[in-house]
């Protein structure tokens, strides 16, 4: 971390004034006028600043030696980075030029290999060749007295010029056989997979047929049951009619009771008729609270009176 000039010769006149070898004696305090002080004093400064300067002047003869040294060390590293760019391309140029060395030489070895079995390709060829020639000449061998043969043939056969027709009406009537018989057990194929498809046929015809027969029987099981069913619930629709047809009569008795009573209750207190004649349950509120008042009433009237008590004279 730099110091600032200012604070550095301030810390080195500080150090200069505190030293040991530049304080006077205590003794010898007492007995200088302050003027003698005071020239001590001046005395002492001149020689801290002549330190000092000179401490300056070496300080500044230093840090121009050391900022000529660091100029010298920046471009001694600019010239090493310079050499290591330089060298950095050197052997990337280097690796360029081995990969292409590397890459030629691959490409020789992969056409050069290449070349080997192209070679022992053509020499197997030639070998497969060979063989086939000496198979074709053993057999020209055992054909010979079937050429001999033809010849003979054909001479006894005017109406054919030459053996290759002879032998072309010999394959065509060979390919014509062979299509014969290829085409006879094509039909007996189709004729037997037709069997065998109306056997099928006839098996799924009769399976279907017991499906149908267990379908209608179940499904007549099931009619039954519905009819069943079905009477089961007209009788017991035929039931809650009744039934419903009671309830009904009973609550119409048992609205009529009750408009009867609110009826009776109104003639009673001498009041019309508040209500809807539908509504039925405040009808019977309206009973009800008049019951209730009727029996605290009579509650009331039930009461013994109390008796009155004299007193004697």
């Amino acid at each position: 971390m730099a110091v600032p000039w200012e604070d550095y010769f301030r810390l080195i006149l500080q150090e200069k004034l505190s030293h040991p070898s530049r304080k006077t004696p205590e003794k010898s305090v007492g007995h200088f006028p302050p003027v003698l002080r005071l020239l001590e004093k001046r005395k002492e400064l001149a020689a801290a600043d002549q330190g000092l300067q000179a401490q300056r002047e070496e300080f500044h003869t230093t840090m121009t030696a050391l900022e000529q040294r660091w100029a010298e060390l920046v471009q001694k590293e600019q010239q090493l980075k310079g050499s290591f760019v330089r060298f950095d391309k050197f052997l990337q140029d280097a690796e360029i030029r081995r990969g292409r060395a590397l890459q030629r030489a691959a490409e020789e070895r992969h056409r050069a290999d290449r070349q080997g079995a192209e070679a022992l390709r053509l020499r197997a060829q030639l070998q497969e060749l060979r063989r086939e020639r000496a198979r074709l000449q053993r057999r020209l061998q055992r054909l010979e007295p079937c050429a001999r043969l033809l010849e003979r043939t054909l001479e006894k056969l005017p109406e054919f010029q030459e053996v290759p027709e002879l032998v072309a009406r010999f394959d065509t009537l060979a390919d014509t056989q062979v299509a014969l018989r290829l085409t006879e057990r094509e039909r007996l194929a189709e004729l037997e997979a037709t069997r065998a498809q109306l056997q099928r046929l006839r098996d799924s015809e009769q399976d279907e047929l017991l499906a149908q027969a267990q379908r209608r029987a179940e499904l007549r099981e099931r009619l039954e049951s519905a009819r069943e069913r079905a009477l089961e619930w007209e009788s017991k629709w035929i039931q809650i009619q009744n039934t419903a047809a009671e309830k009904t009569l009973l609550l119409g008795r048992a609205r009529m009771s009750a408009l009867n009573l609110f009826q009776t209750v109104c003639q009673h207190l001498r009041q019309p008729p508040a209500l809807d004649i539908e509504d039925t349950e405040g009808q019977l509120e309206q009973v009800k609270l008049f019951i209730l008042d009727l029996s605290a009433m009579l509650t009331r009237h039930r009461q013994p009176e109390p008796v009155a008590t004299t007193s004697q004279p």
